[in-house]
């Protein structure tokens, strides 16, 4: 595995950014700024062999500092949505800054993804840090995050949150990598494939805060526990999805610890990600607007032509006594993993290994039974010929 540091630009504040390049032996390789821990390309593969850049991203520092849309970027100190911008901590009530319709989102005015982060190289990772002082975007506490990438010789791009806090404090964070198996700016994603270990969702209120409700995914657009495309159902008339005109909406993960969590993939290409992670929960959102910045090389990402797979807490965890808790508190660090494999296929569709189980059961079972079946009615068939 080889890293590479270079130049990138110089943010508005005069602070330099860097990129870096790592690569492994077979040329695949991923491109990471120290600006909003964010990541700008991911080349591999696809099924032919011609090198694809599956990540959208952008050129230039300005465009990054202009971004709207947290491209590519870490986000924190909570990711997602706050109803209100309001919640009580031990007693107290916090107000933050609503910069989503009457919503907090993403951390905030400022938040990580417009941050300069500190870089180190470490063997064959890349290890980027960030101190939160007491108070930034109202919250409580200062908080040190930690965000390790690495990028393997098999495809794979790893990434490990640590955080910890002087006091009780808040933290949700995210990577809001925008994904196109055909390559940034190759036009929509619709046609993409999807399969996500989820038996239901967080029902959304008008504002797009959960309301603390869960939703079974059966007989609707958002079940996706059988591989098919993202276009199935995505102008279905369901009210979760239609009010909203696109998938914005949380998956709760079926499982515990580091485990599959979603697969995507490419007829097209060729290429699979699957994204693995220990999280319980994983933001599906379908880029519905436009990117206001040009991406590389000039490209305008027009409306669906991206989709992001966010593992995360679940959105507005601290106003719902029955969401997982994202309190930090200073004796217990945090710290999660997330991967995202990329390969290739040929045309087969992507089967979970429960369900080959089942196929093998049923197929042995139908088998044993058959041929008990054909020995009786030969047995019978004899008897009545011989008489």
């Amino acid at each position: 595995m080889k890293i590479t540091k270079s130049d990138f630009g110089t943010t508005n504040t005069g602070e330099n950014i860097n990129i870096y390049h790592l690569e492994n032996e077979a040329g695949a390789y991923v491109e990471i700024l120290n600006f909003g821990c964010r990541l700008v390309k991911i080349v591999v593969p696809d099924r032919n062999g011609n090198s694809t850049d599956v990540c959208l991203g952008m050129d230039t520092m300005s465009a990054y500092e202009n971004d709207d849309a947290s491209l590519g970027a870490v986000v924190g100190r909570v990711a997602n949505r706050i109803k209100d911008g309001h919640f009580t901590l031990n007693g107290k009530e916090y107000q933050l800054a609503v910069n989503c319709g009457t919503n907090h989102l993403h951390g905030g005015l400022v938040g990580y993804a417009s941050k300069p982060w500190d870089a180190k190289v470490k063997d064959d990772k890349l290890i980027l840090t960030m101190v939160s002082a007491d108070g930034e975007e109202g919250y409580p506490g200062n908080l040190t995050l930690t965000v390790t990438y690495g990028w393997s010789e098999d495809n794979e791009l790893s990434i490990v949150y640590e955080a910890s806090a002087d006091q009780d404090t808040l933290l949700n964070v995210t990577n809001h990598g925008y994904f196109n198996l055909n390559g940034e700016g190759s036009g929509d994603i619709l046609s993409h494939e999807l399969y996500i270990d989820a038996d239901s969702v967080t029902e959304l209120d008008d504002s797009q805060a959960p309301t603390g409700k869960l939703i079974p995914v059966d007989n609707t657009p958002f079940d996706f526990r059988v591989m098919h495309t993202i276009g199935k159902s995505y102008y279905s008339d369901y009210d979760q999805l239609h009010k909203f005109g696109t998938y914005d909406h949380n998956f709760v993960i079926n499982g515990t610890g580091l485990r599959e969590a979603a697969v995507l993939q490419s007829k097209e290409s060729g290429i699979r990600m699957t994204c693995f992670t220990d999280q319980p929960g994983m933001q599906l959102y379908v880029a519905s607007q436009p990117m206001k910045q040009p991406g590389k090389n000039g490209k305008i990402y027009d409306s669906r032509t991206s989709v992001c797979l966010e593992t995360q807490h679940f959105p507005d965890a601290i106003n719902h006594d029955n969401f997982p808790s994202i309190v930090l508190h200073p004796d217990a660090p945090f710290h999660s993993k997330t991967l995202y494999h990329f390969s290739t296929f040929s045309k087969e569709p992507h089967v979970p290994f429960v369900y080959i189980r089942l196929y093998f059961a049923i197929t042995f079972l139908c088998a044993y039974f058959c041929t008990r079946f054909f020995r009786v009615l030969t047995c019978i068939t004899l008897f009545f010929v011989l008489e």
